[in-house]
């Protein structure tokens, strides 16, 4: 077992989850994350073995088919996986945060209908707040809902949406103009199932193919586009039009604690290829991990795993508990991201020119660690959501 990122005080099941999931990224993530990675090929088989380990309801409550298991758990799971590929780990990040929501604000009916199967991967989530001119002003949302006699009419296009294609169930937010004196309180979210695949998936929905990305291949990012697209009210999240805005915040504050255990365990892995790598790459007639100036990088390397995955933990551990998160999710996200870019990079200079060559898998995580800089906002949106937490907390008195 190695020193690094271990978590003081978990169950004997947490444990034997951990060291179940561990074992299969081992043994069928890392031998062929390359080649699919290379390929930006769909990891199907990959996705059926966590289907058979019930990642899909990992966290989804026991009565309803799930393991009933805590975020703690599953951001831990999460960073197994990401070391492994972090396209897999994207794979169930989205369909977790749509389960999270549907668990915690769906009405008793929503929960029957979608968290069974879910529980299973039969159902597969994906999340849609981001449109093509939006950025991160989530409020001026521009795609619509208009209420008819029998439900809603969407009009609008989205962005980013992780498992676009793969996905069979869009958690969707839209503005339905609720006459609310506040921009947000004038969303609302949709749980829109359509079929799989690509194009005009269903009447007024188009999925178009997949957006070329610089990393982050395999799982498909696409757009989404409605024109007249109908659905009933009775698949308004909650059945609560103008919540919208609210109940995708709640999402969004786990996705953070996902995204920065998603960069955790980019960061193992990149330590562990640079550590194995230093010790066996010899200069001057020695190995370089005994030159002083790799020897530092590497403390300071892992100095920064460590960091990273305990304020990732402690940010879980919070909202397990009731509490409020949103100041700690927001700095784990912002320490993770920002040392899993630096420890990435560290890794990729001790590889030297070998590092620049696909042949070796620190190419990858170096195209990879970026996306965690920008995925569930910005260190920039970061630190506005510290910053005003703290100022509410310590409001000056004068």
């Amino acid at each position: 077992m190695a020193r690094l990122a271990q978590t003081a005080g978990l169950s004997d099941v947490q444990s034997e989850i951990l060291a179940t999931v561990r074992q299969f990224v081992d043994k069928e993530v890392i031998p062929h994350a390359q080649e699919l990675e290379h390929a930006d090929t769909y990891p199907a088989d990959i996705v059926e073995g966590m289907k058979e380990m019930g990642l899909f309801g990992i966290t989804i409550p026991e009565e309803y088919g799930g393991l009933g298991e805590s975020l703690l758990t599953y951001a831990l799971v999460v960073e197994e996986i990401a070391r492994g590929w972090m396209s897999v780990s994207g794979v169930i990040n989205t369909h977790f945060i749509v389960a999270h929501m549907i668990s915690r604000h769906g009405t008793e009916a929503q929960k029957q209908h979608f968290l069974p199967r879910m529980a299973t991967g039969e159902v597969r989530g994906s999340f849609s707040m981001s449109e093509p001119d939006l950025g991160s002003d989530v409020a001026a949302i521009k795609t619509k809902a208009k209420k008819t006699d029998d439900g809603y009419v969407i009009d609008g296009s989205k962005m980013w949406l992780t498992n676009g294609g793969s996905s069979n169930l869009i958690a969707l937010l839209v503005r339905t103009d609720e006459g609310a004196e506040k921009p947000h309180q004038n969303l609302t979210t949709f749980l829109v199932e359509k079929p799989e695949g690509f194009g005009e998936v269903a009447p007024g929905l188009t999925i178009p193919g997949k957006i070329d990305k610089m990393g982050y291949k395999g799982v498909d990012t696409t757009e989404a586009v409605f024109d007249g697209y109908k659905i009933g009210a009775d698949m308004v999240l909650g059945e609560a039009p103008g919540k919208g805005f609210a109940y995708m915040m709640d999402g969004v504050e786990v996705g953070r604690v996902n995204v920065a255990a998603r960069a955790c365990g980019i960061a193992i892995r990149a330590f562990e290829l640079a550590v194995e790598y230093a010790q066996q790459r010899k200069t001057f007639g020695k190995a370089i991990a005994e030159h002083q100036a790799v020897a530092f990088k590497l403390a300071e390397m892992a100095t920064k795993v460590e960091a990273a995955h305990l304020m990732m933990v402690n940010a879980a551990r919070l909202k397990d508990s009731g509490a409020r998160n949103d100041v700690e999710a927001g700095m784990a996200k912002l320490i993770a991201s920002e040392y899993c870019a630096e420890v990435t990079q560290d890794a990729f200079r001790i590889h030297g020119g070998y590092g620049y060559s696909k042949e070796y898998e620190i190419e990858r995580l170096m195209r990879e660690a970026p996306f965690l800089l920008i995925g569930e906002g910005t260190s920039e949106i970061q630190k506005t959501i510290i910053s005003r937490g703290l100022l509410r907390e310590y409001k000056s008195r004068s």
